[in-house]
């Protein structure tokens, strides 16, 4: 059996893509034995990894793309998304009012990595690459 078993997606930088990574994803994690629920929640944050790269990364320029790289280990998926920008500012946003953006007092700016931090088993921030940046998403079989 191959040992690397890494699978690598470079999307335009264009909103809707990211369905494509979802569904590419979705299909690895199922291939590994993960649950219907648990692929969702990765659905969703490799959704919204995509969006901030595709909008804050890469700054909608047409020109670039965003890269999504899964690979696996004996309990894990892991799921790297790349783009060009610079990272995350520091420190980090805080969490945004949920109950502030449902009510639409307030816009739903910093809610797609909320939402990343809950729903991934550990999520690491501001790593720089060559020309960019690269967030990983980590998910453990259960």
């Amino acid at each position: 059996m191959c040992n690397d078993q890494t699978i690598e997606l470079s999307i335009p930088n264009i909103l809707g893509y990211e369905r494509l990574a979802m569904s590419c994803s979705a299909t690895y994690a199922k291939s590994m034995g993960f649950g219907a629920d648990r692929i969702e929640d990765l659905k969703t944050a490799v959704a919204e990894a995509c969006i901030n790269a595709i909008q804050h990364g890469n700054k909608q320029n047409c020109d670039e793309r965003v890269i999504v790289k899964m690979s696996r280990s004996k309990d894990s998926l892991m799921v790297a998304v790349i783009d060009k920008g610079e990272g995350f500012a520091d420190p980090l946003p805080k969490d945004p009012d949920i109950d502030r953006i449902i009510e639409t007092l307030d816009p739903p700016e910093g809610f797609g990595l909320f939402l990343i931090k809950k729903l991934v088993d550990a999520v690491e921030l501001n790593q720089k690459i060559d020309n960019g940046h690269m967030v990983k998403l980590m998910f453990n079989l259960p």
